[in-house]
């Protein structure tokens, strides 16, 4: 079993790294609220993870997958978030998008509203939340990640120009044009948060010409 990874950050996506081991890739899927920090954590281009490493199954195949946190708190948080019934590992990933001190904080305090905004998790998901793990995780809720977030929210802002842009030029574009493009685009639409958003804006103001 996999435990832990370092290695050199090659690519860098909307909710997964790709690290180089000694010429081998893993791709690592990374919840949001732990993507927010990585910034600060890469060394040299070398980024360490915690890995929670699980086998999902399907009739006759099987596939592995890694999910990297920062440290072993935010991995415990993980682990009691998905002992909820219906929420899986891949879908925790996907769910965990706000700060985890923000999440448990909420669980704490039975905010439904709160819970009910995460991504794939519905009122009666954010109740059964609630259920589960109330009274059972107020130590997460003084993970000091709040504004350490906020202050890397810039950084979060050029990684998905970034990616963006890696896609254009996969398309053939060039650098130049696809700069342009870019920020054509988030002069029209200042509040993308995605990638895959920002290459729909531009898109649309391509097929508009």
């Amino acid at each position: 079993m996999i435990c832990k990874i370092s290695g050199k950050l090659v690519d860098r996506r909307e909710d997964s790294v790709v690290l180089d081991v000694n010429g081998i890739c893993y791709e690592v899927l990374i919840p949001g609220a732990v993507m927010n920090s990585l910034d600060a954590q890469i060394k040299d281009g070398v980024l360490s993870l915690i890995i929670y490493h699980y086998l999902q199954v399907e009739p006759s195949r099987g596939f592995p997958f890694l999910i990297g946190f920062l440290n072993d708190i935010e991995k415990e948080f993980f682990e009691k978030f998905i002992t909820v019934s219906g929420i899986g590992p891949k879908a925790a990933v996907r769910a965990l998008k706000m700060p985890i001190s923000t999440i448990a904080q909420a669980i704490d305090t039975g905010d439904v509203s709160t819970l009910r905004s995460l991504p794939g998790i519905g009122e009666q998901r954010a109740r059964e939340i609630i259920a589960k793990l109330q009274g059972k995780i107020g130590k997460f809720g003084l993970i000091q990640d709040g504004a350490e977030n906020t202050a890397k929210s810039r950084n979060g802002k050029e990684a998905v120009e970034q990616e963006a842009l890696d896609v254009l030029l996969q398309l053939q574009y060039k650098n130049v044009e696809a700069r342009n493009m870019i920020q054509t685009a988030l002069t029209r639409n200042p509040d993308i948060k995605t990638a895959e958003d920002l290459l729909n804006e531009v898109y649309k103001q391509k097929t508009k010409k």
